[in-house]
């Protein structure tokens, strides 16, 4: 059932991405992050409410507060980045760039939770998903008479990356024995929380209005994507194997770059492809092979 929630995620994160681009072409990016975990939060409490579960808020020790509080923020940080690298940069650049936190989830999960369980297999699927992940990372192409694209959106793809990893070791130690849709609750009020304190702490507040209806749509339709994507990511690493689970999570890729193709007409090169199908053979090999 974990395996199937896995890629239930990656699915609605593939479709994420590019709704997201599709809302923040003239929006700000800090106010459409704001905007749209709105919808997330409140599509993680319908699911709550659902299960019943919320009664058992009370029954969550001061430990699992923490991490949950901590994974909050650094999803916060890590969406911030992100949607900020988007808005500058092609979905195909930025997208493998922040895969890349697969890497470093892996080494962290081997290292916290993992140890003695296919090691080595792991770490070889690892080298070769960091092989694929560095053949995806290059340069637009410029047409003649073209201004080239700026490379500001590298650091926000890093940060975004790095932001990733920390929140899926944190949230798997805050989840233990929370149930997983209210575990995804808290964390989105952290996230609602941080996201709407930049929107003020840098006067952007005023933007909100200014917001485009037609992306606006786009938006609050990512947001839609973007919780059911965390009920079922966070439901697969609370009763999978977090090594596992973050690489096919992470899979979203393929459904980003086929949509990208299609929807922005961004097209990968030869050596890109190359790097997609490491990284997409490296992630089968270790849903099919590790136990």
């Amino acid at each position: 059932m974990w395996l199937l929630m896995a890629t239930g995620s990656a699915f609605f994160a593939g479709i994420t991405a590019i709704l997201a681009k599709c809302g923040i072409k003239k929006t700000d990016s800090d106010v459409a992050t704001a905007l749209r975990t709105v919808v997330v939060l409140a599509f993680s409490l319908l699911m709550v409410t659902l299960v019943g579960s919320f009664p058992t808020v009370l029954q969550i020790g001061g430990r699992n507060w923490l991490f949950l509080i901590l994974s909050g923020l650094s999803t916060g940080a890590s969406w911030l980045c992100y949607f900020k690298a988007l808005s500058v940069g092609d979905v195909n650049k930025v997208t493998p760039v922040d895969k890349s936190s697969t890497v470093l989830t892996i080494l962290l999960a081997l290292l916290f939770f993992e140890r003695g369980q296919s090691v080595l297999l792991k770490l070889v699927c690892t080298a070769v998903l960091a092989l694929g992940i560095f053949l995806m990372i290059e340069k637009k192409q410029v047409k003649s008479g073209e201004k080239p694209t700026a490379r500001g959106w590298f650091p926000f793809a890093v940060g975004s990356a790095v932001f990733a990893a920390l929140t899926s070791i944190l949230a798997k130690v805050g989840i233990d024995g929370v149930e997983s849709n209210l575990g995804t609750a808290i964390r989105t009020l952290v996230v609602l929380v941080m996201a709407w304190g930049i929107v003020f702490l840098k006067g952007k507040q005023t933007k909100i209005k200014q917001t485009d209806k037609g992306e606006l749509f786009f938006i609050l339709l990512s947001g839609v994507t973007t919780g059911a994507s965390w009920l079922c990511y966070y439901y697969a690493i609370q009763n999978g194997v977090v090594s596992i689970v973050v690489p096919i999570d992470k899979l979203s890729i393929l459904v980003s770059i086929f949509f990208s193709y299609f929807v922005f007409k961004e097209k990968l090169t030869k050596k890109a492809t190359v790097g997609l199908m490491l990284m997409t053979t490296a992630t089968l090999v270790m849903a099919i092979f590790v136990k």
